[in-house]
């Protein structure tokens, strides 16, 4: 037990150095020019050692995804069963964020270069989409059963996931400066006003509930919306339950 400990006290350096080698050739020679010989020599390691940390130049990219992606599923198995599922999936998104927060300096080059290579945006992509795989995984186990189910699924995630990128791009293209929290919880809290916090699971947020009056030839539309529902949607939900085309007012 002890030696399996003392092995995997020094992985996590190993790990760490020969990603910091890469990168540091990556931005001063640029990653096509740069080789696994390269990595190695200025890490002071065989190939063998770069190759049983990363399967690709890319993967030392990206050294801290996949520990972010084990985290991110741990975070949804331990709250498996909460009355706010899509609330759930926007917290494990955060978890990203706060990744490339604490290391601003490193997401930023990191995020110029992906930029600049073909190759690592594809690369990029692909990371992306393990997440929000992740995430719809989660919506369509926990989430309300129904014909539309994996669909809801699947577009609450992406919704998540475009939210949660477009705050964190903004925050890297400007250099790192900002509240990156800030502008992520923003973002999602969009995804939330429109796809709910509870367990409704994608119930419109406003609600209209046509009754007869007991008396005359009028109808009543009774409006039942969550509190700090934008206005907007309000007026949306009336419009709809009026037959009046969107934007009238009614009129």
């Amino acid at each position: 037990m002890t030696e399996v400990r003392k092995r995997r006290n020094t992985e996590v350096p190993m790990r760490e150095a020969l990603a910091r080698a890469a990168f540091e050739l990556f931005l001063d020679r640029g990653f096509e020019r740069t080789t696994v010989d390269d990595i190695v020599a200025r890490a002071g390691v065989g190939r063998r050692s770069f190759f049983r940390y990363f399967p690709s130049k890319e993967d030392a990219v990206f050294p801290d995804h996949e520990g972010c992606l084990v985290e991110m599923t741990a975070y949804l198995e331990e709250n498996t069963g909460s009355p706010d599922p899509v609330g759930t999936v926007c917290d494990a998104a955060r978890i990203v964020m706060r990744m490339y927060a604490a290391k601003p300096d490193f997401s930023v080059q990191r995020y110029r270069l992906t930029r600049e290579v073909p190759g690592l945006r594809t690369y990029e992509l692909s990371v992306v989409r393990r997440y929000e795989r992740t995430l719809a995984n989660h919506l369509r186990a926990h989430g309300p059963q129904g014909p539309d189910g994996s669909l809801r699924a699947e577009v609450i995630a992406s919704a998540v996931v475009a939210a949660h990128n477009n705050a964190l791009r903004s925050w890297l293209r400007a250099g790192g400066e900002g509240d990156a929290e800030a502008a992520v919880d923003h973002a999602l809290s969009l995804v939330r006003d429109v796809w709910g916090t509870s367990g409704s699971f994608g119930t419109p947020a406003v609600t209209a509930l046509p009754a007869g009056l007991p008396e005359g030839d009028g109808e009543v539309v009774v409006m039942v919306a969550r509190k700090g529902t934008p206005v907007w949607r309000v007026v949306q939900g009336i419009e709809s339950a009026l037959g009046a085309p969107p934007g009238t007012g009614g009129a």
